[in-house]
């Protein structure tokens, strides 16, 4: 073969293999995504903090998103054919499985609930007790989970998805290299990085539509600011606009059923310091489970500590907390407003509300306003089979702890007391 003929057939496998990366995106199941640029980002969300948290050494191109696309679809990728990203995961519920806890091959469930996807480029850690520091990191661990999707290691997956024709030319085009366990991750962090939304009516109220939320949402923001302390953990400014600190907290869940000194102890002999895969299966098959971020750090003050969630479209991600222990937003505040479950690692901003039924319905009514445009109906339809299942059944609620009638459980915030609580934090003048 000549100099010009083996150029010519380079630029061919290039074309071809970048044909089969746009083919793998025309093939890939629908799913609200971005461009591979900052140019369509939605109204709250941040251009800088987007271009920010793009890593150099995974950009963004249209060809890996679509392979990212294909392969997050994909149930090839698991050791029975059966699960894929997208089964925990699912566009249709707010890319979580509504299930307490999620479900895995041959239907083996672990101890922890499904997180997110939605915005997930904006985390600093990943997985609820931040064992992945990376979203590349946090898309390889499920696939080599015996729980999750079950492959033996990295190797093993590398050689089920190089025996797919379309994969090969596609790894080739967007990496230049054969497929790899890092690549698969790398492509599947690309697509998960368009999962980007805001567009919220707190979005619209904030730039200035006074209009875009209801009466009582504009009193959950003021009680979200002050009585109901959740600002304390759940921040938000315009430049992190997530609702989250990104820290890990012990607010008393795993109290319901851990004996964390016991659990801790056995732990500290188990864990091998930063070895992710042991956590990761630690953390999903075993009762360990309940001891969170101790399980990364093996310090005492993490233990029972998970991280802080986002609650943007929180109103879509039932049923809530790590082990997904609680099914509506209703028991949520009403955790909180008894000040958690007591135990000795306990968060010390936990402390009673004091919150009334009405004050907990205005603040249900301001999460559910950080839903997004794009799944308004999934939203609304989900706010309503709350409210119906909380109307019949509150398990969390303690009217008497939350109201300090059951000792000394922290004191109550002022009731707000301003002319209008509601413009607190507002970015823009009223149009």
């Amino acid at each position: 073969m000549t100099r010009t003929q083996r150029s010519f057939s380079g630029r061919a496998a290039a074309l071809a293999g970048r044909a089969a990366a746009l083919l793998l995106l025309s093939a890939a199941p629908a799913a609200l995504t971005r461009a591979a640029d900052s140019s369509a980002l939605p109204l709250g969300i941040p251009q800088d903090l987007y271009q920010f948290v793009i890593p150099k050494d995974n950009p963004e191109t249209p060809e890996k998103i679509a392979l990212g696309k294909q392969l997050f679809f994909d149930t090839r990728l698991s050791a029975d054919g059966t699960v894929a990203c997208s089964t925990c995961h699912d566009r249709e519920k707010g890319f979580v499985d509504r299930f307490p806890t999620s479900k895995g091959i041959h239907a083996q469930f672990g101890k922890r609930n499904a997180p997110t996807v939605l915005n997930a480029m904006f985390q600093q850690t990943f997985f609820l007790d931040g064992r992945a520091p990376s979203l590349e990191e946090q898309a390889k661990l499920p696939i080599v989970n015996p729980i999750e999707m079950g492959n033996k290691d990295g190797a093993a997956v590398t050689a089920k998805v190089a025996a797919i024709p379309e994969y090969v030319s596609a790894f080739n085009a967007v990496f230049h290299q054969p497929v790899s366990y890092d690549n698969i991750g790398r492509a599947i962090a690309a697509f998960e990085r368009t999962l980007v939304f805001g567009d919220s009516p707190f979005d619209r109220f904030m730039a200035g539509d006074a209009n875009a939320m209801n009466e009582s949402e504009k009193r959950g923001w003021s009680l979200f600011n002050g009585k109901g302390r959740c600002m304390s953990c759940h921040g938000f400014s315009s430049t992190q606009p997530f609702f989250t600190d990104n820290r890990f907290h012990n607010i008393g869940i795993a109290a319901h059923k851990a004996n964390f000194v016991e659990l801790a102890v056995k732990a500290r002999h188990m864990v091998e310091t930063g070895n992710i895969k042991q956590i990761d299966e630690l953390a999903i098959q075993t009762d360990l489970s309940e001891l969170g971020r101790f399980l990364v750090t093996k310090n005492y003050a993490d233990i029972g500590a998970f991280k802080t969630s986002g609650l943007r479209n929180i109103a879509l991600t039932a049923p809530y907390m790590h082990d997904g222990s609680l099914p509506t937003l209703w028991d949520v505040i009403d955790h909180y407003n008894k000040g958690g479950i007591q135990n000795p690692f306990l968060d010390g901003g936990m402390q009673r509300l004091g919150l009334s039924e009405s004050e907990i319905d205005d603040l249900v009514a301001f999460l559910g306003s950080l839903t997004s445009s794009q799944f308004k109906a999934e939203g609304d339809a989900e706010m309503q089979r709350q409210k119906e299942l909380a109307a019949t059944k509150r398990p969390e609620r303690d009217t008497d702890a939350a109201m300090g009638r059951k000792g000394d459980l922290g004191d109550v915030a002022p009731d707000p007391d301003v002319k209008d609580p509601a413009l607190i934090g507002r970015t823009a003048t009223e149009k």
